[in-house]
């Protein structure tokens, strides 16, 4: 009887002992070129602020994937952590939803999470302006208001912007994010959404110390 417990227990205690070594592999300091890069062009962020930036589009099921982790994450960073999302702009057909986040930043409108559900789950091609800013009025917002923001020259300017910055940081895939202007993560790189977090949290407490 105990031989065949031990031959149920053994396998269950050594599947712990391996879950906490894959749990303390995770702790471990991230390791450079794997967990995270070197941008190629260090960009200037606010000063007295560790700045994490958020890189995604609204079409990427894995930029939708990530948010529910992402969220509670944002909501308990430190008070000297700024945390900001830039529309990824890898490809023509990404623009259109960059225009969309700007035009909606300039009105001051917030349907960030909806975007992402009306895409990925309703099935909706928010890509043609029309389509999106119909959409736009059944939120209850000014779809006019909206459309004039969409088509001007500072949300146009801000795309530009972004897609340098896409450069800038030799960006490839989305999501990522870039901390302190200086390092880049992903969760292909990291492993996973979670792991990625912690790799961030290890990068912002290394651009801390390195501002100081």
């Amino acid at each position: 009887m105990f031989r065949t417990l031990n031959r149920l227990i053994r396998p269950l205690l050594l599947g712990c002992m391996f879950g906490l070594g894959l749990g303390g592999t995770a702790l471990a300091d991230p390791v450079e070129g794997k967990d995270y890069v070197l941008v190629p062009l260090p960009q200037p962020t606010e000063a007295g602020k560790v700045q994490v930036t958020e890189f995604f589009w609204y079409g990427c099921p894995h930029c939708f994937a990530l948010e529910p982790k992402l969220n509670p994450w944002v909501a308990r960073l430190p008070k000297d952590v700024q945390f900001k999302r830039v529309p990824a702009v890898l490809a023509a057909h990404w623009q259109p939803m960059a225009k969309a986040f700007y035009a909606l930043d300039a009105t001051n409108i917030d349907l960030h999470a909806k975007i992402f559900d009306a895409m990925h789950v309703e099935k909706l091609n928010l890509n043609d302006e029309s389509t999106f800013l119909q959409w736009v009025g059944k939120q209850g917002a000014d779809s006019k208001k909206v459309g004039d923001a969409y088509r001007s020259f500072g949300v146009n300017g801000k795309v530009q912007a972004a897609r340098q910055l896409n450069v800038n940081y030799g960006l490839s895939s989305v999501p990522s994010l870039v901390v302190g202007g200086k390092y880049l993560t992903s969760p292909s790189m990291a492993g996973s959404a979670e792991q990625m977090l912690q790799v961030v949290d290890y990068l912002i407490d290394l651009s801390r110390k390195g501002s100081k």
